[in-house]
């Protein structure tokens, strides 16, 4: 668990300020899961410029209750919590001043925003928490005051944990909130788990990543992990002690996720997927009479590829569907050079269907026209897709053919302005796997839009 607050003070000389307002959203990693806010009686007066800043008046506090008065509440809310803040040393500096004068030590891990986007969001003119958020287009309210100051570092701490693809973060946590040597039974780790669409982690105890998955139900997939019975099944049951999670709401993401950041943290469990995940691959060539061929073999990194699959069948059935829908050909020129394991579908028509009839120019026209229509290169698109909550959307981002990241957003505002969309990205690498994850998606999903520009 995470507390994530954000305090107002009177101002004046160092270690002699006194709270005027507090706010804490415990954050589950997910959502918040309970809240305090509260205006304090510093009884002291506020500095005449905090007073300009924050529109906290020594009035408006006098009825206020004193910290002594909050404090069990405060303690409650934070209890086995890393404590989070924009500049978190200031905010935990002034906690531990006013417990200390209550004669009670007040110890905890923190995490600061302001560290932490420097790290995972590079290249801003300006991490304060007003000018970062607008950059991000964070929406904000009142500004200066503990509360809107405390929900937005909310958002973007929930940005950070994504944009964190090495779980630096998670594995920190991992390693602080689990017991050692307690070791928690499977049944228990399953019940935290939600039954949505999404990514998830499966720790040891010293937090390391063995494993990392995807499912549209994360809660049932970690289930047959830990009832199933193979050898690979077997060794996670017995290593298993924290699974962690991220909901992506879209398919999409959590394919694109998994596929990058099993490359990136190289769980022990995950080495088959380490490797290509589509080993058969389309390419057109020309052949001896002058026609554009579309052909499926294994996949051959010398050569400039359409598409990719993850099975042989599924690049069947969409050379089937081409043959259809382009009229490509009549007949499928049947399977052959097995011996060399080189696994070939000719789309031109045999039996000189085509031959003769159509020139192999206005044929390769119509060839070009459909590779042109149907490859990411040179395409720029955002691809929307659902979000985590009813009221969110997902974003993937394509811009010259290159995969760029996602993001998700709740204002139409941060998808239309191209400059904050480019901003909230969480970039991710341009690669084979992921090229064809999109292409691939694309094809067999329905997406809620793609916008090109």
């Amino acid at each position: 668990m995470y507390a994530i607050l954000d305090i107002e003070t009177t101002g004046g000389q160092y270690n002699e300020e006194g709270i005027t307002e507090i706010a804490i959203y415990k954050f589950d990693g997910h959502e918040v899961v309970d809240q305090f806010i509260s205006l304090v009686n510093p009884e002291i007066p506020i500095q005449p410029f905090v007073v300009k800043l924050t529109g906290i008046n020594n009035a408006m506090l006098r009825s206020a209750p004193k910290f002594y008065e909050i404090a069990k509440r405060i303690v409650e809310i934070t209890e086995d919590c890393i404590i989070v803040a924009h500049n978190a040393s200031f905010d935990y500096r002034i906690l531990q001043t006013e417990f200390r004068r209550l004669g009670f030590d007040f110890i905890k891990p923190t995490l600061c925003t302001v560290e932490l986007s420097k790290k995972l969001l590079p290249g801003h003119q300006s991490y304060s928490l007003g000018k970062l958020v607008r950059a991000l287009g964070i929406p904000m309210a009142d500004r200066h005051r503990a509360s809107g100051d405390a929900m937005a570092t909310v958002k973007l701490f929930k940005m950070l944990l994504s944009k964190d693809l090495e779980k630096e973060i998670v594995k920190s946590y991992v390693k602080t909130e689990i017991k050692t040597g307690i070791s928690p039974k499977l049944m228990d780790i399953i019940d935290g788990i939600p039954s949505k669409t999404g990514i998830y982690y499966i720790h040891r105890e010293d937090g390391t990543i063995i494993y990392i998955g995807k499912s549209n139900n994360i809660k049932k997939r970690v289930n047959q992990h830990f009832t199933g019975t193979s050898r690979k099944a077997k060794k996670i049951q017995n290593e298993v002690f924290a699974v962690t999670y991220e909901e992506t709401g879209s398919e999409l993401i959590a394919l694109l996720k998994e596929s990058e950041e099993i490359k990136i943290n190289k769980p022990i469990y995950n080495r088959s997927q380490r490797k290509t995940i589509f080993p058969y691959a389309l390419y057109a060539e020309k052949d001896k009479d002058g026609y554009l061929a579309l052909k499926l073999h294994k996949t051959d990194g010398r050569k400039k590829e359409i598409t990719s699959f993850a099975t042989l069948q599924e690049g069947k059935a969409l050379l089937h569907k081409i043959t259809e829908e382009h009229q490509f050909c009549q007949k499928i020129n049947g399977l052959y050079n097995t011996k060399k394991e080189c696994f070939q579908y000719d789309l031109k028509q045999c039996l000189g269907a085509c031959i003769g009839k159509e020139a192999p120019e206005d044929y390769n026209k119509r060839v070009t026209y459909f590779l042109e229509n149907n490859q990411l290169h040179n395409q720029s698109m955002v691809i929307i897709d659902r979000g985590r909550t009813i009221d969110e959307r997902s974003a993937v981002l394509v811009e010259n053919g290159v995969y760029k990241g996602y993001c998700f957003y709740d204002l139409n505002y941060q998808i239309n302005n191209i400059e904050i969309l480019k901003n909230i990205i969480i970039p991710m690498q341009n690669n084979r796997d992921s090229r064809n994850i999109i292409q691939n998606y694309i094809r067999k999903k329905k997406v809620h839009k793609i916008v090109k520009f």
